[in-house]
């Protein structure tokens, strides 16, 4: 049987993974803290899953929707960079390695933009601690130079599904009256249906020329204010309340997080992955709610 190793693989995104692979009949192993997995203290357990597996992705890492104090920062660090050690380790110890690592990054790697797009190949990397953990784990990621495995890292953007992610505290903030822009409104909103996330996985293992950083976005990001706008359509709101940034800075406070998740501009799109011929299933804003919201 065909197998893939998901590592931090029990969240919103693993579990969606999980069940899609064993319905194209894999043999899915996950590598996790919880007693049920494999646990990333067991090394040769970890190794052994490793061995003659067709696909290893790795989605480990503490969540970001936390307040950025020091020991959190710490634990978001080192919980991307130990556990990208950890495989790294474990995949050049192996006599039958996966065929591909996918490693997952983030889009926050950019800038703050609101001037123009960032691609793989003009893409500005931005300053700041998330930008920093970013890089870091880019960095520990490919200084694995594997030669019977190759090596992917997808910066993705905000991930939207059913059941989990973004999707619950925007469906809250519309439902109570809300919904209407964060800060400005000017700031762009890089997202991508889980199901496209998971196709391009397909894709990528199946192109076996390709390596490298691909940026997992729609090739249509959207506004905060078109954002809030699409939602309060499909959720039949009317109206919505805006949240000027000093308000989100007070409310961050109570709700332990942090505003950058809502105020950066994340204006990514997917040129590597369109050039290489990928086709969305769901490239617009409005298809993706429907589908979420409604289907």
């Amino acid at each position: 049987m065909k197998k893939v190793i998901i590592a931090g693989g029990t969240g919103f995104i693993g579990e969606f993974f999980k069940k899609r692979f064993q319905e194209l009949g894999y043999d899915v192993s996950i590598i996790s803290r919880q007693k049920q997995h494999i646990h990333w203290e067991d090394r040769l357990s970890i190794q052994r899953s490793l061995e003659g597996a067709e696909l290893l992705i790795n989605l480990a890492g503490k969540s970001v929707n936390c307040r950025y104090n020091e020991t959190n920062k710490q634990e978001i660090m080192n919980s991307r960079v130990a556990t990208t050690k950890i495989l790294g380790e474990a995949v050049q110890s192996c006599s039958n390695p996966p065929e591909l690592w996918i490693n997952s990054s983030t889009a926050t790697i950019y800038r703050h933009a609101e001037d123009r797009p960032m691609t793989e190949a003009e893409g500005e990397i931005g300053l700041g601690f998330s930008v920093d953990v970013a890089t870091k784990w880019e960095e520990t990621f490919f200084s694995y130079k594997l030669s019977q495995t190759r090596q992917i890292a997808l910066r993705i953007a905000i991930v939207l599904g059913k059941g989990g992610g973004v999707m619950t505290p925007y469906r809250n903030l519309v439902r109570f009256g809300l919904g209407g822009i964060q800060g400005s409104g000017k700031q762009m909103f890089s997202w991508i249906h889980i199901e496209d996330l998971f196709q391009i996985i397909l894709f990528v293992k199946d192109r076996k020329e390709l390596s490298g950083v691909f940026n997992c976005s729609a090739p249509q990001p959207v506004t905060n204010r078109e954002l809030m706008n699409i939602l309060r359509h499909e959720m039949n709101a009317p109206l919505g309340l805006p949240a000027p940034k000093w308000m989100l800075k007070i409310g961050s406070v109570f709700i332990r997080t942090e505003t950058e998740l809502v105020l950066k501009s994340r204006w990514v799109i997917p040129d590597r992955l369109e050039r290489e011929g990928y086709n969305f299933r769901f490239k617009t804003l409005d298809h993706t709610l429907q589908n979420i919201l409604h289907a």
